[in-house]
């Protein structure tokens, strides 16, 4: 079978569509894209000695059907023996430890299953095994007691049996944002069952979006909204205290704007909680500690100059374990309850850190880590020494890297701005690159200096056909404290968007790197914002531009999104009836008519964050006054290309674009078509 794979890969590759020459075999290549595998979650076994994770692979393209990434169950131990415990074509996720570690409990679907089911595989081998499934419904989340003897889940009601029947005969109105269901919460014992449950429904005012446990199994941590509008989610959450026997709510915990996670200590006395400094705070990235008896709570790390992300408690002391995000770097951490002090376990610079998992001993910890040489992976950090466990893409330890360094430097204005850099493979000091400026959305998020390749971001895929790639943390963006993530805000496209021709004039003048009239720009959602900005009102600073699921007309975008109350609480503090002719521009549209630069425009058909309408308007402003300017509609995606063959098709179009006018200089656009059949005619006959 490998070697199968290996002959479709190379047949497919001989008939790549490419605007330059082909890159050599040990650089990192477009068509290698596809094939980049990444650790989704770690969770380390309660004894510390191995850590069962979760690997996303993706299909193989012009062989398997159209879909998602499978999601494969693997093991590894301490010394970085790794046993595949689940794969194939399988989607497993939400993965536990039983508490004896005899167990691994994860979520899953067989084609057997009507719905997603618990189910669990022994440690040391065998058959998964189901535990138990919901009568008519998905478990969408479960949380397993410390005990063992309960689980919480977390599921939608089953829909009514004559939902189906109406459905055949026509009667399928839609009354927009009334009749939403909530998610309900049940408590199970945890005890194999043929048959599927029915469970006796938690009473819970609202949906309940998210649980956790104390180490007791006394409480519950419950997470609430008040609909299941996302709009509702990001703004109006809020955490709750349940008596676990009587299954009433004591406590109830005071915070305003976006919400995180929330996780008792080991005692029940505190509960760590990430949230937002205010309801204008635009990310959950401060850390906040509650009195479980009191309700009180307060910032733990005031004016810290990052973002917090994920969070363990310790299990024998009050001591929270924690990632903080700092400019383009990020560590792990640990601070005491009632100590504002933390220390640094895994200092900036070493890794890119996402999520934790705590041993029951505290002496191991597992991570899930990225650098700038490899997508994220399964990692140990035990008495201040990170060892990396897993290796998903082995083909990289053979190939090159370019430079990539983080750079900070001054906007006009004075206020810090920077990004992280990639140079060109085989970079010459004094010679002149073009440039791909990849804009990151949000606004408020950052990049790091990790790992900087996929399909719609160039990377070291860039570097390798000689570009610099540089990813721009304008102002705006998290990683340096709340009053920076606020610069932007009632201030659409203005110096969050001039910060970007700052940011290019610092290559071209300051660093000498780039051609001045050879600079592209790219990005999605806000960063497609940018891009679209960047082909019209900024066009003289741009040469070729690719907009993907980007916003075009404030105007519209207000009343076509499903988070207008975020927009408005944290971008754009206004509403669009207050100053109509601000909005309109700070919109792209209204600058349609000045553009110079190519723009070529892709969109997910089901995006439900940013309407494709804002793509149409952009493309039809634009064609109708003669400009250059081509749409690609991806039906069955949605705000960001989630199936290979969808994020194989953008990575093609994104850099023949580029390379037509950065790097061949053409005036006309290239060809919109891609020969998909004669790859597809190719990997038939590799696979005969």
């Amino acid at each position: 079978m490998k070697l199968i794979k290996s002959t479709i890969a190379l047949a497919v590759s001989l008939v790549s569509t490419s605007a330059i020459a082909s890159p050599q075999s040990n650089t990192i290549t477009l068509e290698d894209i596809p094939k980049i595998q990444k650790v989704v979650s770690a969770q380390v076994s309660p004894d510390g000695e191995s850590v069962a994770f979760t690997r996303s692979v993706p299909r193989e393209l012009y062989i398997d059907e159209n879909g998602k990434n499978f999601n494969e169950l693997h093991l590894v131990d301490d010394e970085g023996v790794e046993r595949p415990f689940i794969t194939g074509q399988v989607n497993i996720h939400s993965i536990a430890w039983s508490a004896d570690g005899q167990f691994i409990y994860f979520l899953t679907k067989k084609k057997t299953d009507k719905f997603t089911s618990l189910y669990r595989i022994a440690v040391n081998g065998g058959e998964a095994q189901k535990v138990f499934a919901l009568k008519g419904t998905s478990i969408s989340k479960y949380r397993l007691s410390p005990n063992g003897k309960q689980v919480a889940i977390l599921a939608m009601p089953p829909k009514d049996s004559s939902e189906k029947e109406l459905k055949k005969l026509g009667f399928m109105a839609e009354v927009y944002e009334l009749g939403l269901k909530n998610k309900q919460l049940h408590i199970v014992n945890l005890q194999p069952s043929e048959k599927a449950l029915t469970p006796g429904i938690v009473t819970v005012q609202g949906y309940v979006s998210d649980i956790n446990w104390s180490d007791d199994a006394s409480k519950l941590l419950v997470k609430t909204q008040p609909t299941a509008l996302i709009d509702d989610q990001y703004m109006k959450s809020q955490w709750h205290i349940m008596d676990a026997k009587t299954q009433l709510i004591t406590t109830s915990f005071e915070t305003e704007g976006k919400l995180g996670e929330a996780e008792f200590s080991h005692d029940g006395k505190y509960i760590a909680i990430l949230g937002a400094e205010d309801k204008h705070d635009p990310a959950k990235g401060r850390l906040f500690l509650a009195n479980a008896t009191t309700g009180e709570i307060e910032e733990w790390i005031p004016n810290f100059m990052g973002h917090i992300g994920d969070f363990e408690w310790s299990n024998r002391k009050n001591m929270l374990n924690f990632v903080g995000h700092v400019g383009a770097e990020s560590f792990v951490g640990q601070i005491k309850a009632g100590s504002n002090k933390y220390k640094k376990m895994v200092k900036d610079g070493k890794l890119i850190a996402g999520k934790l998992s705590v041993s029951d001993s505290d002496k191991t910890i597992a991570l899930t880590a990225n650098t700038a040489k490899h997508p994220n992976e399964v990692y140990m950090l035990r008495s201040k020494r990170t060892t990396r466990l897993s290796n998903s893409n082995t083909w990289l330890d053979n190939k090159r890297f370019a430079k990539q360094e983080a750079l900070t430097f001054k906007a006009r204005d004075g206020v810090e701005i920077g990004g992280v850099l990639i140079y060109p493979l085989d970079y010459e000091e004094g010679k002149r690159y073009p440039l791909i400026m990849s804009v990151h959305g949000g606004p408020e998020s950052h990049d790091k200096n990790g790992w900087l390749t996929n399909y719609s971001d160039p990377g070291q895929m860039g570097a390798a056909r000689g570009y610099a790639v540089f990813y721009p943390n304008y102002r705006g963006s998290t990683g340096k404290g709340v009053d920076y993530s606020k610069l932007g805000q009632g201030d659409y496209a203005g110096k969050e968007f001039d910060d970007l021709v700052d940011m290019k004039e610092y290559l071209v003048d300051d660093l000498g790197l780039v051609d001045s009239k050879k600079v592209g720009i790219t990005g999605g959602s806000y960063g497609g914002y940018a891009s679209a900005w960047g082909a019209t009102k900024l066009t003289e600073h741009f040469a070729a531009s690719v907009m993907f699921v980007g916003v075009t007309n404030q105007l519209s975008k207000f009343g076509t999104t499903d988070i207008s109350n975020e927009m408005f609480l944290v971008h754009a503090r206004s509403y669009p009836w207050q100053k109509w002719q601000w909005y309109l521009e700070r919109s792209p549209i209204y600058w349609a008519g000045q553009s110079k630069t190519p723009l070529l425009i892709m969109h997910g058909k089901d995006d439900p964050r940013v309407h494709p309408a804002q793509s149409m308007e952009l493309y039809r402003y634009m064609k109708v006054q003669g400009k250059d300017v081509r749409l690609i509609y991806y039906p069955g995606e949605g705000h960001g290309n989630r199936k290979v063959a969808a994020q194989y098709d953008y990575s093609i179009r994104l850099m023949r674009w580029m390379d037509n006018y950065l790097i061949h200089g053409n005036k006309n656009m290239p060809d919109y078509k891609i020969d998909h059949a004669t790859k597809l005619k190719a990997a038939k006959e590799a696979n005969k």
